[in-house]
């Protein structure tokens, strides 16, 4: 993510032009395709990149029927990466958030509304605004066929409806190794919510959420701070 050394005002002109995304967080037409209804135990997991993890983090970690969100790092060639390899862009690695959710509260599909209405601009190729290279691409990395067919059965039936203003970049892939990423970073966004590039780029999202689907808001876990710290 873009470091910002300034702060109060000047931080706010240096970084609005780059924050401003072609299409603010709106409200998504429901999937047509999605996972049947779940009313047995066992939670599942999905992981959404979608530029810097802080702000995908501290969307989901706010939707209810989510038990839990890992920032890390996937998509890549090299093991184990750490931050700087990852944001020098030549290890493949997309920034990524790992959801863990309760399929009886929330589906896949819910879960890919919520992606596109408020934690992305999807139009966004290989950057998410002010944050540029592959590591900040758009992309779903699947957990087997059925998080395959609904969303590619969603991102289609998005452009179909011309949801946005430019054609869906989003790639979607099937998920491999996932690593998290260093404990710092983990619930950044709660843990630092003044810190000028989560006021400017991230905290409208989770706003936007609260707003546009309030029926889906849940505070953020009590577990955050222990997470945070390396527990």
């Amino acid at each position: 993510m873009l470091k910002v050394l300034a702060t109060g005002p000047l931080a706010l002109l240096l970084t609005m032009g780059f924050a401003q995304a072609a299409d603010a967080p709106h409200v998504l037409p429901a999937p047509a395709v999605d996972a049947p209804a779940v009313h047995a135990p066992g939670a599942r997991t999905a992981v959404f990149s979608g530029g810097c993890f802080w702000g995908v983090q501290g969307v989901f970690e706010h939707v209810k029927g989510v038990t839990r969100t890992v920032s890390g790092y996937t998509g890549g060639h090299v093991v184990n990466p750490n931050y700087e390899q990852v944001s020098s862009g030549d290890t493949g690695h997309a920034e990524s958030v790992q959801v863990t959710f309760d399929p009886a509260q929330v589906s896949y599909g819910k879960l890919l509304r919520i992606f596109f209405s408020v934690a992305l601009d999807p139009t966004q190729k290989d950057r998410q605004g002010p944050d540029w290279g592959s590591q900040y691409r758009s992309e779903l990395f699947v957990d087997g066929p059925e998080q395959k067919r609904i969303a590619t059965a969603y991102v289609a039936q998005l452009d179909a409806a011309h949801a946005f203003s430019r054609p869906i970049a989003t790639r979607i892939d099937p998920a491999g190794p996932f690593y998290p990423a260093e404990a710092y970073h983990q619930h950044y966004l709660d843990l630092h919510p003044d810190a000028a590039y989560i006021v400017i780029n991230d905290l409208p999202k989770v706003q936007a959420l609260r707003t546009l689907f309030p029926e889906w808001w849940q505070p953020a876990p009590a577990k955050v701070g222990k997470l945070a710290s390396g527990d």
